[in-house]
């Protein structure tokens, strides 16, 4: 699985603004490392869902703490990481409905468990950003700790993905546990984000990249991007990777799971890596 990109980008896009302004950000809350009880609960309160064939009946949507332990079998996971404005975005319900039909499980974890978690409106501080980088990072951790003891989980077969926030984190995750990874909206870049994108994906495992070619906050449309060399796609950080793919959708919004364009090669991907029929 060769990597791939193509851009054709006018002028007034490929080039942000010399000096544009940014707009004024802001936060709400204050709290940004996970509690022993918040830590518990960004497990328990994971959106799960589990295909038919694993419950021997209806599909399973809630929450883990609410999932089955009499199972019929076992299937792939997707592990999937939020964006910034949580599970309340009804698209990654939707999605996770989506994969439940191809006979994959998937679980996200609640980053907002954690009482009192930092919101945002962008841009703040690249400081404030690391924070709520690391406190994704440490969710990975939990979901592979849980997901380990599942009964509906096939321990050989995982995917790690994520849209914009929890795609960084998916970017940057150090472990081995996952057999392929997604990175949704996120150009692993230098740029406004994050001190340095710190893209650490592991060069044996494929990885697909989706994002809009005008995505709002990490393309060259984005005047305030903070990095006028931006490609806005993961073609930089894996140039050197033999098994990534990168797909890019003229005009999307920053949301793609559900666009027939990102669709496709998702399902492409998740059968390839999970051998599916």
């Amino acid at each position: 699985m060769g990597w791939h990109h193509w851009i054709a980008l006018p002028l007034a896009l490929a080039l942000p603004l010399a000096g544009a302004q940014a707009p004024a950000g802001s936060t709400q809350g204050s709290a940004l490392v996970h509690t022993p009880e918040s830590a518990r609960a960004v497990v328990e309160q994971a959106a799960v869902v589990l295909p038919a064939q694993v419950t021997g009946g209806p599909v399973f949507t809630g929450r883990w703490k609410d999932a089955p332990t009499q199972v019929r079998e076992r299937a792939p996971v997707v592990v999937f990481l939020h964006g910034s404005s949580g599970l309340g975005l009804p698209a990654i319900g939707e999605w996770q409905q989506w994969l439940a039909r191809q006979g994959i499980a998937s679980v996200a974890p609640d980053s907002f468990a954690l009482p009192d978690r930092l919101t945002y409106k962008s841009p703040i501080s690249q400081d404030l950003y690391e924070q709520v980088h690391a406190l994704r990072l440490s969710e990975i951790s939990l979901a592979v700790q849980a997901l380990a003891q599942a009964p509906w989980a096939d321990p050989a077969r995982w995917v790690l993905a994520g849209t914009s926030e929890g795609a960084t984190a998916v970017a940057r995750y150090r472990g081995s546990e996952f057999a392929g990874r997604i990175v949704f909206s996120w150009s692993c870049e230098d740029n406004y984000f994050v001190r340095s994108h710190g893209t650490a994906l592991p060069e044996d495992k494929p990885v697909l990249n989706i994002i809009s070619l005008t995505d709002p906050y990490f393309s060259p449309a984005n005047t305030w991007l903070g990095n006028r060399a931006a490609l806005g796609h993961c073609g930089a950080a894996l140039r050197q990777h033999k098994q990534a793919s990168i797909v890019l959708i003229p005009g999307a919004p920053h949301t793609v799971l559900n666009l027939p364009a990102a669709r496709h090669p998702v399902a492409g991907f998740l059968r390839d890596v999970f051998q599916l029929p």
